[in-house]
């Protein structure tokens, strides 16, 4: 298995536990779960695909990404009432989630040598549009959208890191383990610290 299949296994299971999560706070059944979790989990990689026009899908070329998917949901299903804050874990998994589909997203990218621009948006695709596509069919506001936190910022700055790694000849391995704990690490504090963006505030027109 290569470096990059890992991360899109990796980034597939986690964001999948999050979606079963959010299914549960909805109170689906179990084929809601199923699909709310495989939505999440390799929307933001079908994107990626589709943009990069790679074939197949990589989910299509290995249905196992589908299958993690579903497994994840079934475990939720049975476990989530276990969980003394579910939306608590949901931020949490959501973090460590989008910090390796950052990197898996940049990382195809990287290895298609497409241009830096591209490589960062590759990666803020990757990493962001799974956890949207979720938060959206269950009609919650995407945390990708929360009033100042940083998200796409950490995805953004996580995949420049990546970029600035190769340049100072880092190998790309290496490059995208740092795009991922950068990503992370910003996330995190905006979890944990508050940490986030000042945001427009209107005001009166002058007279």
């Amino acid at each position: 298995m290569t470096f990059l299949a890992l991360l899109d296994y990796a980034s597939v299971l986690v964001f999948a536990l999050t979606g079963a999560l959010v299914a549960s706070r909805a109170q689906l059944d179990l084929v809601g779960f199923a699909f709310i979790a495989c939505l999440t989990a390799v929307g933001g990689g079908t994107v990626r695909d589709l943009l990069l026009d790679r074939d197949p899908v990589f989910w299509i070329g290995q249905p196992a990404y589908i299958l993690i998917g579903v497994a994840a949901a079934i475990l939720v299903f049975f476990s989530a009432h276990l969980m003394e804050s579910r939306y608590r874990w949901l931020l949490w998994l959501d973090s460590f989630a989008l910090s390796i589909a950052v990197a898996a997203g940049a990382g195809v990218a990287i290895a298609q040598f497409q241009p830096g621009v591209i490589v960062v948006l590759m990666g803020v695709a990757t990493g962001c549009l799974g956890g949207l596509m979720r938060d959206v069919v269950v009609g919650e506001i995407p945390l990708v959208l929360k009033q100042g936190e940083l998200y796409a910022t950490a995805a953004l700055v996580g995949s420049a890191a990546a970029l600035i790694a190769l340049e100072i000849g880092i190998s790309t391995r290496e490059a995208l383990l740092i795009a991922a704990g950068v990503c992370w690490a910003l996330r995190a504090g905006s979890l944990a610290f508050g940490w986030s963006l000042p945001v427009y505030k209107s005001r009166p027109p002058r007279a």
